[in-house]
């Protein structure tokens, strides 16, 4: 059985599919992956951040993304925030949006 890929809702999904061109398509080539082989895909794709929560990490000439995920049992990936960094260490507000969004579909 393959992985399915979900969002937190349709706003981060709109979010996500309206990255920059060079972003979505690696976003695009990486959960077609996570669909087949599962989540981790490891470094540099995919990275844990702790308690649950991962991050796809992607890089294209627009600079450098992040989309937090977390997984749930049936082999669901649920797609929770993305942003673009700007610097070189992750905000505590975009980690703080993924975190509390994941404990908000973790508890249903």
């Amino acid at each position: 059985m393959s992985w399915e890929i979900t969002y937190y809702d349709d706003t981060v999904q709109g979010e996500v599919l309206g990255l920059p061109a060079g972003f979505l398509s690696r976003y695009l080539r990486y959960t077609d992956r996570m669909e087949e082989y599962g989540p981790d895909l490891g470094m540099p794709h995919t990275r844990a951040m702790g308690d649950g929560l991962f991050e796809l990490r992607l890089k294209a000439a627009e600079g450098i993304s992040r989309v937090f995920f977390c997984t749930m049992v049936g082999k669901k990936i649920v797609i929770l925030h993305q942003f673009i960094k700007k610097t070189d260490k992750t905000p505590r507000k975009e980690l703080g949006i993924a975190k509390r969004r994941m404990k908000e579909v973790k508890k249903c």
